[in-house]
């Protein structure tokens, strides 16, 4: 074999090695659980926590390459550790495109594309390359087909019919998780309203207008100009609401946050988020924020990571929540982990146990914790829900 072939074959070797191993390395390096020392879980909570149908709002875990149905070493969840949570309902959400640098403060929408590589190195349809929409379909094609080889464990939302039967099952004590997915920004549309029945036949039930940057929909509260709704965005929003799908304002602008409030007859939801009034920041919702949210019905999904709650551990989750509760009652107030989306965590699906202990030391009873670790976001999927 002449040198050159020799030469071509091991770098093609090596460059399919470092493919197979960089998206494991990314993948570990940003999803990370922190140990922290807790205090033994009291029996109140640990039989709580069997009885409770929990919902959690946000999880990234179809980003990476891993297989949802096998327990892995790294990263926050997947079906074996979802069931022993108990989840019962895991919101799945399509992260799309995330720019180069990415801050709280201030991204350009035509940064470089992190997603990008990521689907290059993970070996997805070189159709995901270049087209958002099609990141999303693989995204929602990752679900069916984790769905189609979990036994009946792993069961897909796409309605109130598929919503109750879920309850029925995990109330029967089936180990059984629902899937219902989300979309992270609205730019997979591609500036085409069209996309939003194309998402909503692929089996999106939950769609956000921006991630963190400014699109051809609305404003980001983390992009430049931070406007509100563009005539396409209000036209999506309507659209929305005409098909049965959730409105989830995470990362919109205040601006943004407004005119869907303003435009919207339905409950919305922010996914994962924080609130100033415990870990100030611009990545979190003001006071008038969530008044304006739970006015209309709404659930704020108090995520697990430093910048939605500072203080990572149980008690510093159930910190938040208290703060929404107080504010504007306990049914306004979910949690929506983050679980996967490039952040560090106390708090996995194994773990959850120990949230619904701080929340019981937070003063809570076990009928709002009911309410808290799922109950609210169940009502609103119920009345949204085609």
């Amino acid at each position: 074999m002449a040198l050159s072939v020799r030469m071509g074959l091991f770098a093609g070797v090596t460059l399919a090695v470092l493919l197979w191993l960089l998206p494991a390395a990314v993948d570990r390096s940003l999803n990370t659980l922190e140990i922290q020392s807790l205090q033994a879980v009291s029996a109140r909570a640990s039989r709580l926590q069997s009885e409770l149908f929990v919902v959690d709002l946000h999880s990234d875990l179809l980003l990476w390459s891993r297989d949802p149905l096998r327990r892995a070493t790294r990263g926050h969840g997947d079906l074996p550790r979802l069931i022993e949570g108990p989840v019962g309902l895991q919101v799945f959400a399509a992260t799309t495109k995330s720019p180069w640098g990415q801050n709280f403060e201030r991204n350009r929408s035509d940064s470089f594309d992190m997603i990008t590589p990521l689907t290059v190195a993970q070996g997805w349809p070189p159709r995901t390359w270049w087209s958002l929409r099609a990141r999303a379909l693989h995204i929602a094609d990752r679900l069916t087909n984790a769905s189609s080889g979990a036994a009946g464990r792993l069961l897909p939302v796409r309605d109130r019919e598929d919503l109750a039967a879920l309850v029925r099952d995990v109330r029967a004590g089936r180990e059984v998780v629902g899937g219902l997915l989300a979309a992270e920004g609205m730019h997979p549309l591609e500036g085409e309203l069209t996309n939003v029945d194309v998402l909503f036949e692929a089996g999106y039930r939950m769609l956000a207008p921006t991630h963190f940057f400014d699109n051809e929909v609305a404003g980001s509260a983390h992009g430049v100009e931070q406007g509100g709704l563009t005539p396409l965005g209000a036209r999506a929003i309507d659209r929305m609401q005409a098909l049965g799908m959730v409105v989830d304002v995470a990362h919109a602008s205040p601006a943004t946050v407004r005119d869907i409030l303003a435009r919207t007859q339905d409950p919305v939801v922010v996914s994962h988020v924080g609130v100033q009034g415990t870990c100030p920041g611009p990545r979190n919702l003001s006071d008038d924020q969530i008044e304006a949210i739970a006015a209309v019905g709404g659930v704020v999904g108090i995520s697990f990571f430093a910048g939605a709650v500072c203080d990572i551990s149980p008690d510093g989750i159930a910190r938040a929540i208290r703060y929404v509760a107080d504010r504007v009652g306990v049914e306004h107030v979910g949690i929506g982990s983050d679980w996967d989306g490039a952040t560090r965590v106390v708090v996995d699906p194994p773990k959850l146990v120990y949230l619904t202990d701080a929340l019981l030391r937070a003063g809570f009873n076990e009928v709002e914790i009911v309410a808290i670790m799922g109950g609210n976001a169940l009502r609103v999927f119920q009345q949204v829900l085609p």
